[in-house]
């Protein structure tokens, strides 16, 4: 049997391990598409948020771009691609990040449901959409920092 560690080390990309340390090897951005998928996700989902004046407003950018810019980038290191978010600007800390910003369990169900129409518009596999929509789901939740 093989050491884990030395298991994760070799392959090329580790997203996560289970709870006895197997590594999930693979490149998830690449074998979605790369970046154009992930692009078209972020788009398909700020179109959505551009039209939800609640959500919007938690937005302090009326130019949505930048907004994009970040998701794209962040979800694209999170996945396997790039790690230009990090070389740009540092680690994630996703809640520290969101703290200035009332994310209640409504803007929460909002930003879920216009997430859930973009993951839906990219027509993946079964289990590729499964796995992205899991974690874009729990980033959420994690990511409420008020009650209303």
């Amino acid at each position: 049997m093989t050491d884990p560690s030395a298991e994760r080390a070799a392959s090329p990309l580790t997203l996560r391990s289970s709870e006895n340390g197997q590594a999930a090897i693979g490149n998830f951005w690449a074998e979605v598409g790369g970046r154009q998928t992930f692009e078209r996700l972020v788009r398909a989902f700020y179109a959505g948020v551009a039209s939800d004046p609640p959500l919007l407003a938690l937005y302090p950018e009326t130019d949505l771009e930048p907004a994009i810019q970040r998701l794209t980038g962040f979800l694209e290191q999170y996945w396997g691609g790039p790690t230009t978010y990090s070389e740009q600007r540092g680690h994630p800390r996703l809640r520290m990040r969101h703290a200035p910003f009332a994310v209640t369990p409504d803007m929460r169900n909002r930003w879920l449901t216009h997430m859930r129409a973009a993951v839906d518009s990219l027509e993946l596999a079964p289990l590729q959409e499964a796995m992205l929509w899991g974690y874009l789901e729990r980033a959420a939740h994690a990511m409420v920092n008020r009650s209303a």
